[in-house]
């Protein structure tokens, strides 16, 4: 669908629906910029209690700030803590005209990945006749918790866009940042071609592409260890031991070994890879106490939790993780072709002989399902809704109430993009 300029009414969402956090409000403003579709979040992050609060935080500022300038946007209620947010944005992704961007988020513990998420679909649609290329700079925290990390957006997000959808992001990590310990700001660096006017963000494989028991053959497993200095050690040796029992038989790779250089942050990433280049991550940012255990045994406590998250993450025998399901849907709503990201059933089992799932007859039988048009059963999104996590539901909610034109089908695991795009 081309983008229309005509004035229109505000969309109303309630803030406390689904997920009901910052992920709402993300995708809300992001797709509200694209389509300069005036928005109204009421209760914002009201499922938010206890220390993490309602209202908005301030990556939450940041992120809309800068929206707001890019579009000419008016606002309201743009203030940390706010519970009500207007924005009505009126210049669409075209109009803007500087190829090199920096943003600097309101604190250090503000993560620079989440201001990202909420300003790249804008950014994605910015291209101009030229061809040239965006360069985006975002000062502010890279190992936060609640946010995925810039290890995730580089080993599982911006691969798997790039599979995908064909976006190809540079990207380099210039300093490293956390919320806990000294507070400073890191940064984070990004060099993307954005689509050209008039052109669509186009799926590059065939959603039925059919899935075998090789795409859930593994080939690797990648390591990313952010610890104390006195940790990388023993924690080294139990990952290697507990994913050698898991994964019988899979390379074992460190990819990123670091000292954390304070004892409070902590934080593991494994990214296992399939030999047909599927590829799902699970990490573990470690946030309690830990001065009465020695390294041996916080370091084992560390490994059991990330390498059971992963083998029952590759367990579900779906073709992304959990947390990328719900990344994906904003690209899927956006595109202009039918797009599919399925998860598996959670009590499916793994057979950790061969390293692939077992009982792949259902599995096979699963997606045959997902082939057979005269099977395709449309779904209800008035309100969260499909499989998946609450994130993943709630997402494809709200990408559905800024883009009226996309449709569900399957409980959520089928998606005829808007077909988006700027003349």
């Amino acid at each position: 669908m081309e983008h229309s300029m005509k004035p229109k009414k505000p969309i109303q969402l309630d803030g406390r629906t689904g997920e009901g956090g910052g992920q709402l409000v993300r995708i809300a403003c992001a797709l509200a910029a694209v389509t300069s579709q005036p928005i109204r979040i009421d209760h914002v992050r009201g499922n938010r209690k206890g220390h993490r609060g309602g209202g908005l935080k301030a990556q939450h500022v940041s992120a809309v700030q800068w929206l707001v300038e890019a579009t000419g946007a008016e606002v309201d209620g743009l203030a940390v803590g706010s519970h009500t947010l207007d924005f009505k944005p009126s210049l669409p992704p075209t109009a803007l005209k500087s190829r090199n961007l920096k943003i600097i988020a309101g604190n250090s513990a503000s993560s620079t990945l989440l201001i990202f998420q909420a300003i790249f679909p804008f950014l994605l649609f910015a291209g101009n006749e030229n061809g040239d290329p965006i360069e985006l700079e975002i000062d502010g925290g890279t190992n936060v918790s609640f946010s995925l990390s810039y290890e995730y957006l580089d080993q599982v997000l911006l691969p798997t866009l790039q599979d995908k959808f064909g976006i190809t992001v540079e990207r380099q990590l210039k300093k490293r940042a956390w919320a806990v310990g000294p507070q400073f700001r890191g940064c984070i660096w990004l060099r993307f071609q954005p689509l050209r006017p008039g052109q669509c963000l186009k799926p590059e494989e065939p959603w039925n592409k059919p899935v075998s028991t090789e795409d859930f053959n593994l080939k690797k497993v990648d390591i990313t260890i952010l610890v104390p200095s006195a940790l990388r050690e023993p924690l080294q040796n139990a990952l290697a031991n507990d994913l050698d029992q898991l994964f019988p038989g899979v390379d074992i790779n460190f990819v990123v070994t670091e000292d954390s250089r304070h004892d409070a942050r902590m934080y593991t990433l494994l990214v296992a890879r399939s030999r047909t280049g599927l590829r799902w991550g699970r990490d573990y940012m470690y946030n309690r106490a830990w001065k009465k255990k020695t390294p041996e045994a916080l370091s084992a406590e560390i490994s059991r939790k990330v390498c059971r998250d992963l083998f029952e993450e590759i367990s579900t025998r779906g073709i992304v993780d959990e947390h990328l399901q719900d990344q994906l849907i904003v690209f899927q709503a956006l595109a202009d072709g039918r797009t599919s990201f399925p998860r598996g059933s959670e009590s499916a089992g793994t057979n950790t002989q061969s390293n692939t799932p077992s009982d792949l007859d259902d599995l096979e039988g699963s997606f045959e399902d997902l082939k057979l048009e005269d099977r395709m059963r449309r779904d209800k999104s008035h309100e969260p809704f499909g499989e998946g996590s609450t994130h993943t539901t709630t997402a494809r909610w709200v990408v559905s109430e800024l883009l009226p034109t996309v449709r569900w089908y399957n409980k959520g695991t089928i998606c005829d993009g808007a077909a988006v795009s700027f003349p």
